[in-house]
């Protein structure tokens, strides 16, 4: 089977072409469950060419036949503040599409869709969609567009006009595809595409995205972008020998200077402790998920949380 490139550096250097929009439309169709038409890629902020920009998120913004918004994001790098980001991103197309003098009713449909590689919030699902709808306090009734309202906004439902946000774990997925959409998301994470697949832009992936039709500098580029992924996760190993190096070190002078073997045991146990804490601290300052440093240190979850709240304490 040919290997293919990551999804998110062909988003970068394929995807852009307008030739190969079908593959980029496939994937939306699945997802949004209704046929997507891209009209055109939006200039943008976060449409940067260079892969070191904003911590390699990878950032495109498409406007779809209906005129709506939409932002497709790949995250590598671990971020506790991601949910935030996302925000910005909706917000800024929001203001960036605006024009002095724009009525409020032609402010555009937002559709943010993130694919990330790490463990952002805690859930078992793969897929998850978050709108925005007004409940009741008192009678807990979901508030509905008033015939007015439809007719201006041409949405039934309030929850049409606000943002939309769709979170891809992708590392969450078991890798048994039940529906198109799966078929996809196995795409994301294996990199690879079964014969069987039917996913609507999956075949036409298949054939752009192999990486020998790459050119030679193409390849190359690819290459060093992988080395680039695997240099990230080198250096939170080392971050943590480093530091538990360190932490065994200064337990050992500690031991020393009280002169006493169970002094120097009771130091190095604590030079030890102390050397996981600031592991612990340096990968959370660099974003990493509990997870990650869990599968690093050894420790539960639970105590990282605890190690968490220790260290903001302090």
């Amino acid at each position: 089977m040919a290997k293919l490139i990551r999804f998110d550096w062909a988003m970068k250097k394929l995807l852009r072409n307008k030739a190969n929009f079908d593959i980029l439309e496939g994937f939306l169709s699945e997802l949004l469950k209704e046929d997507i038409k891209i009209q055109k890629i939006l200039d943008s902020e976060s449409n940067r060419e260079n892969e070191l920009d904003k911590s390699n998120r990878v950032d495109l913004l498409v406007e779809n036949s209906k005129g709506e918004l939409v932002i497709i994001e790949v995250q590598n790098d671990r971020e506790y503040d991601y949910m935030q980001r996302i925000l910005y991103g909706t917000s800024k197309a929001i203001t960036e599409n605006m024009y002095k003098g724009m009525a409020y009713g032609e402010i555009k449909k937002i559709i943010s869709v993130s694919i990330v590689y790490f463990d952002l919030g805690q859930g078992n699902d793969y897929v998850y969609r978050g709108t925005t709808n007004f409940v009741g306090i008192h009678f807990n009734d979901v508030l509905q567009l008033s015939q007015t309202q439809v007719a201006l906004y041409g949405q039934k439902e309030v929850y049409q006009i606000f943002p939309e946000y769709y979170l891809i774990k992708v590392n969450n997925f078991d890798e048994v595809a039940k529906d198109t959409l799966d078929e996809w998301i196995y795409f994301f994470k294996t990199e690879e595409i079964k014969p069987n697949f039917r996913a609507k832009g999956l075949q036409k992936a298949k054939q752009e995205l192999d990486i020998m039709k790459l050119p030679e500098n193409e390849q190359k580029a690819y290459n060093r972008y992988l080395e680039d992924l695997s240099y990230q996760a080198s250096m939170f190993q080392s971050t943590f020998v480093v530091g538990l190096m360190e932490g065994r070190k200064d337990g050992l002078e500690e031991g020393r200077r009280l002169g006493i073997e169970e002094g120097r045991q009771e130091g190095i146990k604590e030079g030890i402790k102390e050397g996981i804490e600031l592991v612990v601290l340096n990968s959370l300052k660099a974003g990493f998920d509990e997870q990650a440093i869990a599968q690093i240190t050894g420790l539960s979850i639970e105590e990282i949380k605890e190690l968490k709240i220790k260290l903001q304490s302090k």
